[in-house]
Formats: C-alpha cells, sequence, structure tokens
C-alpha cells in the first residue's frame, strides 16, 4: 500500500470544510491537510476547546478522512516579514491588530506558538508552513548588499523562530518549512543555512515541495538526498517552465499566474515537468512514508477536474519501497546452495 494522499486545503478555504470534505472523499483522497484559515482550523479554538477539535476530528471521519499535518503558512509569513498592506488581508484580525508592524511580528510568532498545540490537541505531529523573510527583498544585490545584512536577515529569522520552537518542542510536534521564494530559505543553499543558524533543533525541518525549485535552476531532487532527515512532510504540486528565452524570466515580469508570457507556471499534478518517478524513488530511499499532500494550482483548469485528477495520478505514481533485493535469489546462501548441489553424486 502506499502513502495516504492528502488533499492541502489552502486553496480551498472559500469552501466550507464540509463541503470540502464530502468532494475531497468523493476524488478518492485519504485525508486532508488542514489550512489554519477559512473555517477548517481556528488554532486557538483548536488549542483551547477538546469540543472543538472533536468535531472537526468527526466531521473528517463521516467521510473516512484523515488528517497528519495541518499548515499555517499566512501567519507564519508574518513572523519574519516586512510587514506591508498585503498582509492585513491574509493574517486573522487579532494578529493584523492595529497593523503596527513590529506588534504584527510579535503577534504572529504568538500565534504559531498555539498552532504547535492546536496540532497536538488534534493529534498531528508536523504543522507546514513559512517563516517570512527580512531579507527577501535583497535577494537582488544592487546596490550592493552588506554582507552583514543578511547574516542579520538569518540572524532575525533565528532570534523570532527560536521562542516558537520551545512551544514547538513542548507540544510535541515539529515544524515543516515550505522552502519556497519569500522565505528564509528558498533552494539548497539557504535552507543549509537556516538549519545553521537555527542550531539544528529537531523541532525545525521542512516541508518538501518539488514545484518551487526547478524554474530557479535548484535540484529537487537533490533536495531530498541532502535533507533527509529533516523532510518532515511532502506536498506533491506540479510546475512548467519554458526552455527558450522569453519575454519574462525567472522572476515573472510582474505577470499575473496564467499570463502566456510567463517563463513559469504551476500546472495541475502530472501535466508539468515535474519528474515525480524520480521523487518517489528518492522518498523511498530515505525512509519516508508520511503523506503526499496535494497542493493543488493550476491557473488555466477547474480546480475541481484538477484535484480529482491529481489524486488518482499520484497514486498511480507512489509505490512502496522494496522488502529485499530483486536479486536475493542470487544471494550468497543460495549460491552456496547450488554449489553443494552440484558436489553431490
Amino acid at each position: 500500500m502506499g502513502r495516504p494522499v492528502t488533499l492541502f486545503t489552502g486553496q480551498w478555504a472559500d469552501l466550507p470544510l464540509a463541503t470540502l470534505a464530502e468532494k475531497a472523499a468523493g476524488w478518492g483522497y485519504d485525508g486532508l491537510e488542514l489550512a489554519c484559515w477559512g473555517d477548517h482550523l481556528d488554532v486557538a479554538e483548536a488549542a483551547g476547546s477538546d469540543g472543538y477539535v472533536r468535531r472537526q476530528r468527526d466531521l473528517l471521519a463521516e467521510h473516512d478522512l484523515g488528517v497528519w499535518a495541518i499548515g499555517n503558512h499566512l501567519v507564519g509569513q508574518a513572523v519574519c516579514d516586512r510587514i506591508d498592506r498585503r498582509h492585513e488581508a491574509t493574517l486573522p484580525e487579532r494578529v493584523w491588530g492595529d497593523g503596527d508592524p513590529e506588534g504584527v511580528r510579535t503577534r504572529a510568532a504568538e500565534e504559531m506558538k498555539r498552532t504547535a498545540h492546536a496540532a497536538a490537541a488534534l493529534g498531528v505531529d508536523v504543522v507546514t508552513g513559512f517563516t517570512g523573510s527580512s531579507i527577501w527583498p535583497l535577494l537582488y544585490s544592487f546596490p550592493p548588499n552588506d554582507p552583514q545584512m543578511i547574516e542579520d536577515g538569518f540572524a532575525d529569522f533565528a532570534e523570532r523562530w527560536h521562542p516558537i520552537l520551545d512551544a514547538f518542542e513542548e507540544a510535541g510536534v515539529r515544524f515543516g518549512l515550505e522552502v519556497h521564494p519569500t522565505e528564509i530559505a528558498f533552494d539548497l543553499a539557504t535552507a543549509e543555512r537556516a538549519l545553521d543558524v537555527i542550531d539544528r533543533r529537531p523541532a525545525f525541518g521542512f516541508n518538501y515541495d518539488p514545484s518551487h525549485f526547478p524554474y530557479q535552476g535548484a535540484d529537487y531532487v537533490q533536495f531530498i538526498r541532502e535533507f533527509s532527515e529533516r523532510i518532515y512532510h511532502a506536498h506533491a504540486k506540479d510546475v512548467w517552465w519554458k526552455d527558450e528565452p522569453g519575454r519574462s524570466g525567472v522572476f515573472g515580469g510582474h505577470l499575473p499566474f496564467g499570463h502566456e508570457e510567463r517563463y513559469w507556471d504551476f500546472r495541475s499534478i502530472g501535466r508539468g515537468r515535474i519528474d515525480f518517478d524520480a521523487i518517489i524513488r528518492a522518498l523511498n530511499r530515505i525512509g519516508y512514508d508520511g503523506p503526499l499532500s496535494v497542493e493543488w494550482e493550476d491557473p488555466g483548469m477547474d480546480r475541481e477536474t484538477g484535484a480529482a485528477e491529481s489524486c488518482a495520478y499520484v497514486k498511480d505514481v507512489d509505490f512502496a519501497p522494496p522488502e529485499g533485493a530483486f536479486d536475493a535469489a542470487f544471494s550468497d546462501d543460495t549460491a552456496q546452495a547450488s554449489e553443494s548441489r552440484r558436489g553431490t553424486p
């Protein structure tokens, strides 16, 4: 039997959880990775009310759906970001407050601590999400960056996330950063650096998502090999990119997703260029047996069609690792037995 295939509900938070759960079960999903927005999971309620947690669990159980992780990307983003008006649209009122940037960051950190306890109350041990980054705007170094500015950005991340990880450890939950542009870690080099500045705490690892690497020129299969012990959760998501030069490049040309002149765009799983066979083989090698959570995004397709076909595709491409070598019949013991038979009169 393959890994459970789940659906990340972040792109579906406009639907009531009851509606989405019924649909997801009909599409063939084994469970949901609950987003901490919409009515899918309120972390304050979950951390403080056993009855609320039971109701959410019972709702999923009605449709034979499990839950292995929850995601709080929107609030996590605000912990380290340079706060501006974009964040008001994505944050709960209790986190946005009066919009004072440092106050927003402080309240976001407290909300992430509550998220750890909400996950524990729900019975899951992984929270996926973002960290934000004070230095993402310094990605292109002109005017030239003072290297100390980058050091200070990583130090800011560590200072703000150490107390959050204390709460995660207390709750027995791990945080999986989705390595992603705009985060403190967006490729292999920055992922390594983030681990170093956070003292490689076991509570901090990664939500592996292959779709954010190749259009940057980063190796998404090498990431699995290099960070094998830190992959706490995995998204299944596809992306397409051009081979030939065009009118926009890696940075997107300020063009919206779906624009015909974009250099890259997300695709329904199996319709992009991600080599999922290579990913499954790499995940098997490192012993990852957690869920494959479909994060569905495709600006050119009906989302319900995409969600259904993506579930079927992931279940089809997934396979269990071998229990033994395929050539075990030719092991030393077998060879010795054969030799003994040949020597028998």
